[in-house]
């Protein structure tokens, strides 16, 4: 599809606003070099390997938190008499004659050094006229607080550890632009804490459903990124070739096949937290490269993979958030209520206005389809039809959390069949606010039926169905060596750690998401 005018234009437009922010920083750059060459001209290091740590090795070590909370009780003007180290990168300057204030943030927070020239050594007084904002330095002084109440640290000496050649981006004027924001995100952590924040929130949350996974008696695994057969989705994929092996590889999109392999073998609850591959679009829940959760458990059925669902949702928000109740977009969502579970065809019900089932004819379904102006093909079952109907008009309408049930099988070609209705699966998938965040199985593990749905896929691959399965012989094998009866469930890990951290595009909580390749001139 073409791109619009005005998409050109806007395009064009972030263009010359990027080549022009770059132009003025050159003219920076090129003094904050010159001052590079002339540290380095005195026989001095601007990126030493190793450095006088001086009192690093504390207690509290240079963690500047730490230090504001120790002397909370400092009285204003008063000096605490202790020394202690602080390192971190220069966030603003202020040189008045004989005296510097410079804001230095670590990690944990912000404190001033109050620069005296009688107070620090003679070298290090020399290098305060050298600093420029994103220096990183060392400073090692006494703990006071200034009359005016600000915690400081006098530094006695001051050490460069990193040179930065290039100025920081205004908060509001210099990293506006969200494609460069993603693109440059070191920059957009820095004059954007709440970038750091929603990273550092879904490392907190990826912790809480390890230790809720391990406390449930799983085990962690890997499984091979690099599949010779394409399976366990359907999902178009990435292609790759092995030279030592002279064969093409896919890169996985889903550990389901291996995993349940494990249960084969005799590892009864197993999981994985890794990253899956799919070549298709991207959007605001959508990246070509992106984390799940897949757990497999033995002698299990749906009913306790709702249960595992619940329970790791509500681990990944008391972590993050201290509580199940979240607001998100807009809409408050209380986690900690009961779930409701209601079958699709029902759904569908609802919203079209009259009883659809899998006994509704396919013509009927047909003129559901032409009434709501949604295209279908000829060679679509009742099944495929109600799947249709459900995720077009369904699916974005649903708010609380809801597990959608009883799948038909031609969508469901790993799920296994329900005993009262043969074209029906047991299957869910958890919605919340209108997106999936969750998908889950019986596991068929009946070998022979598993051939024939492979077949059946390997029909729709054939007939140009690109996201259809091959036929994994091994896996086929590995059934006919016994799979008890097993419940498994994959969560998408990216869209909880939207949900719990309230970001409306899965790029805000991926350090580094897919983007165009950035053309230079």
């Amino acid at each position: 599809m073409e791109k619009s005018e005005h998409e050109g234009r806007s395009q064009e437009a972030h263009a010359a606003e990027a080549s022009a922010q770059e132009g003025a920083a050159m003219s920076e750059r090129e003094v904050r070099a010159a001052k590079r060459e002339a540290i380095i001209a005195q026989g001095l290091e601007a990126y030493p390997a190793t450095f006088d740590r001086g009192l690093a090795g504390d207690e509290l070590g240079m963690n500047i938190a730490s230090l504001k909370e120790r002397y909370a009780g400092l009285e204003d003007g008063a000096s605490s008499g202790e020394d202690h180290t602080v390192a971190g990168r220069i966030r603003s300057i202020r040189r008045h004659g004989k005296m510097a204030f410079i804001d230095l943030e670590d990690a944990t927070g912000t404190c001033q050094l109050f620069c005296r020239a009688n107070v620090v050594a003679p070298e290090s007084w020399e290098l305060v006229g050298t600093l420029d904002v994103g220096d990183i330095v060392l400073a090692t002084g006494e703990a006071i607080r200034t009359r005016r109440g600000e915690f400081s640290i006098e530094p006695v000496t001051l050490t460069l550890l990193a040179k930065a050649l290039r100025p920081l981006p205004e908060k509001f004027h210099g990293l506006a632009d969200p494609e460069t924001r993603y693109r440059q995100r070191y920059a957009d952590m820095i004059v954007n804490p709440e970038v750091r924040e929603t990273l550092l929130a879904r490392s907190l949350m990826v912790s809480a459903i390890r230790r809720r996974m391990e406390e449930e008696g799983y085990v962690e695994v890997e499984t091979p990124m690099l599949q010779e057969t394409l399976g366990g989705a359907n999902a178009r994929p990435f292609k790759t070739h092995h030279n030592a092996l002279d064969t093409d590889f896919y890169l996985r999109i889903a550990t389901e096949l291996h995993l349940k392999r494990l249960v084969v073998g005799g590892i009864p609850r197993v999981f994985e937290l890794g990253r899956q591959f799919r070549n298709e679009g991207m959007d605001a829940t959508h990246n070509p490269e992106f984390t799940t959760l897949e757990a497999y458990r033995a002698f299990a059925d749906l009913e306790d993979m709702k249960a595992l669902a619940e329970g790791i949702f509500r681990a990944a928000a008391k972590a993050v958030r201290g509580t199940t109740v979240l607001d998100y977009q807009g809409t408050t969502l209380d986690l900690g209520r009961p779930w409701e579970s209601v079958a699709m065809a029902e759904l569908v019900s609802r919203r079209v206005g009259e009883d659809v089932s899998m006994d509704t004819p396919v013509e009927a379904l047909r003129a559901i389809h032409e009434r709501e102006g949604l295209e279908f093909e000829e060679s679509w079952g009742a099944g495929r039809l109600i799947f249709h109907l459900y995720d077009e008009l369904c699916e974005g309408e649903i708010v609380g959390p809801t597990f959608v049930c009883d799948y038909p099988v031609e969508v469901s070609p790993l799920a296994k069949r329900k005993a009262d209705d043969p074209r029906l699966t047991h299957r869910f998938e958890l919605v919340i606010c209108g997106h999936e965040y969750a998908n889950a199985f019986a596991e068929l593990n009946d070998p022979v039926d598993q051939r024939e749905r492979f077949i059946a896929q390997l029909a729709a691959k054939d007939a140009g169905d690109e996201e259809a399965m091959e036929y994994d012989a091994d896996y086929v094998r590995a059934l006919e060596v016994g799979l008890p009866p097993t419940g498994g469930i994959g969560i998408g890990i990216d869209r909880l750690a939207m949900l719990v951290t309230n970001r409306a595009s899965i790029r805000d909580v991926i350090a580094f998401p897919s983007l165009r390749p950035e053309r230079r001139a």
